[in-house]
């Protein structure tokens, strides 16, 4: 009987299901994204998520053991160098996992797992465009600027006549 065993065997043994998760771990490091099944995906992050958050640490110790892992010194390299600066400031739930239907094989049930700070269209930064929308306003700002600049201009002109005017009045009180 399989009474409190929580965790899904995948239908495979220990070491191909560790070598499984491992090469799946190093492809999400690597492209950020995978699609996969959705009991794989569903393993796949419970697997991962420890791992990024050693690596929000960078010492020794904890890349011997994201090393012990993953067995890919390059995963390794990108989780440390590219992947840990982003989520450095998150708490966990650094993968998301989206369903995408089915596969048109055997209809297993299929999703994308991703990794959270790395998806531009969900980003919750989204202040970073804001951002950019207050320079553009700040533009317009300087658009303000240019006209007040204008402004003084018009002033000028008009006391070019109020001058000549005054010229003129100063003629005729001459005369």
């Amino acid at each position: 009987m399989r009474h409190g065993k929580k965790f899904n065997h995948l239908g495979r043994t220990a070491s191909h299901r560790s070598a499984l998760l491992s090469n799946m771990a190093c492809s999400l490091i690597e492209h950020k994204r995978i699609n996969t099944t959705v009991a794989k995906a569903k393993a796949l992050r419970v697997y991962v998520e420890p791992l990024l958050t050693k690596a929000k640490e960078d010492t020794t110790h904890n890349r011997r053991i994201v090393f012990s892992y993953l067995q890919n010194k390059e995963a390794v390299a990108e989780l440390f160098r590219t992947v840990a600066p982003k989520i450095a400031e998150r708490n966990g739930g650094y993968t998301r996992i989206i369903k995408t239907g089915f596969r048109p094989g055997d209809a297993a049930d299929t999703a994308l797992i991703e990794l959270v700070d790395f998806n531009e269209l969900y980003n919750p930064n989204a202040e970073e465009k804001k951002t950019t929308r207050r320079s553009r306003r700040s533009t317009t700002a300087t658009k303000k600027e240019a006209v007040v600049a204008e402004a003084p201009v018009v002033e000028e002109k008009a006391a070019e006549p109020t001058a000549e005017a005054a010229d003129s009045t100063e003629e005729k009180t001459e005369e």
